[in-house]
């Protein structure tokens, strides 16, 4: 079989077959289809989609293409869960999501990624956490969890090889926001991780690479009807990403703002609400509590009892990082130099924001990828992001910038600027939680 027909054929619109993508998942995994070629297909199936059966099948195929875990040695006293978001701008649910949900009962083995296009990554986040193994054996990554309740790690080269690289590729060649490409990434990954149940947080809104609420719903249905056929119990909430969720954007400044929340000292209340609905979806799809409201009391008891950030703690000991992390967390995360407030032009109510430019300009700085072999500067990013609907002056900034330079500092505050729209009367309010969605239960 020539790959090139395999590309010709999805390029004129065409069903790949059982064969051609078996064909393609072993060539992504062992190397032998070229980047470029990977590349091509890629853009095709982003021009032209995939059916739900070709969706099935890579995801299935990529799932399998490594070691698939199995958690019953371990003869745990809770259901294995886990939470995926689609990605955006200062996204750090999973850091407090992870051990609220392990406080509760939950056993979380949350395999996430690198930053993709202008969303940041968890990975990339975790490792700005000094001795931090990001990337650690599955003997480890199985101890820790089982212990701890929770560990977060980088995917490794033994699990999902083929998405491994296919995520990669995506990334850097605009066909991220493939609906069917998304859903086979995600699903590979939390199949390959031996999941009894999975959340899945589905972003919408200009900081989303699903910027409509059709898209958003098209691919929380596609995740949902795949997981199930391949019996992995999947709900979906969709969530807003028309502004940075929470007040930083930005690797070890979020790390900050998520040690800051479990010690509950200030919950930034868009992240709240966000961080308390999967929680408590979490403990329903799981089946450790049937009631929403009663979820979310539970949900938010482990935080304020400090139960979530010794859960949190004994993660980050555990995986290498430092003892009591949560009480010193401030001496040991890196610093940027420069720290730039960025004031509007003129006094008034924000009243809208390009996530995506706020994104992009973490990349400016240095905090994104533009390349894969790019190296990230973990201290870079934004503080004191303003919400919507909040009056900016010049006691006020639109945000903070942390950079590496004056000069870099200096384009990502022109970026900012230019991302945000100030009114002289505030906007209407805006729901952060759209829609919950759920498959045959």
């Amino acid at each position: 079989m020539l790959f090139t027909d395999v590309i010709r054929k999805k390029r004129d619109g065409g069903e790949l077959s059982a064969d051609e993508i078996a064909f393609f998942v072993k060539g992504l995994a062992d190397g032998s289809v070229p980047a470029e070629q990977v590349s091509a297909l890629a853009m095709a199936v982003f021009l032209n989609s995939m059916t739900a059966a070709e969706a099935g099948l890579l995801t299935m195929g990529m799932a399998a293409s490594g070691t698939v875990l199995n958690w019953a040695d371990e003869h745990l006293d809770g259901p294995v869960v886990d939470k995926h978001s689609t990605g955006g701008v200062g996204d750090k649910v999973s850091f407090l999501l992870a051990p609220i949900a392990a406080a509760c009962g939950c056993f979380v083995p949350m395999i996430s990624g690198r930053g993709l296009g202008h969303t940041g990554g968890t990975t990339d986040k975790v490792e700005s956490i000094p001795g931090y193994n990001a990337t650690p054996d599955f003997s480890l990554f199985r101890k820790v969890v089982k212990e701890a309740g929770c560990a977060i790690i980088g995917q490794t080269e033994d699990l999902a090889p083929a998405d491994r690289r296919f995520y990669a590729i995506r990334d850097v060649t605009a066909t991220v926001e493939s609906v069917p490409l998304i859903t086979a990434s995600i699903l590979s990954k939390k199949i390959a991780a031996g999941l009894d149940a999975l959340v899945m947080d589905i972003k919408v809104g200009s900081g989303a690479f699903m910027v409509s609420m059709d898209r958003a719903e098209e691919l929380a249905r596609s995740i949902i009807d795949t997981a199930a056929a391949a019996n992995l119990k999947t709900h979906a909430i969709i969530t807003d990403m028309n502004e940075c969720l929470g007040e930083t954007a930005g690797n070890a400044l979020e790390i900050a703002e998520s040690v800051a929340y479990l010690r509950n000292d200030h919950r930034e209340s868009r992240l709240d609400d966000v961080v308390m609905s999967l929680t408590a979806e979490m403990l329903v799809v799981s089946g450790l509590e049937g009631n929403r409201n009663v979820a979310r009391q539970k949900a938010d008891d482990a935080v304020t009892s400090g139960k979530a950030a010794e859960a949190f703690d004994r993660m980050v000991q555990a995986m290498g990082g430092p003892k009591n992390f949560v009480d010193t967390y401030a001496t040991h995360l890196p610093k940027a130099e420069f720290e730039i407030p960025v004031f509007a032009e003129a006094e008034g109510y924000l009243a809208a924001v390009d996530a995506f430019a706020l994104g992009n300009s973490i990349i400016e700085l240095g905090g994104g990828r533009r390349a894969l072999s790019d190296n990230l500067d973990l201290s870079v990013g934004l503080s004191g992001v303003t919400p919507i609907g909040s009056l900016v002056n010049r006691q006020r900034p639109l945000a903070i910038v942390h950079a590496a330079s004056e000069a870099s500092a200096q384009v990502a505050a022109e970026m900012i600027r230019a991302a945000c729209v100030v009114s002289d009367s505030p906007p209407a309010e805006r729901p952060v939680i759209y829609e919950n969605l759920r498959g045959r239960e």
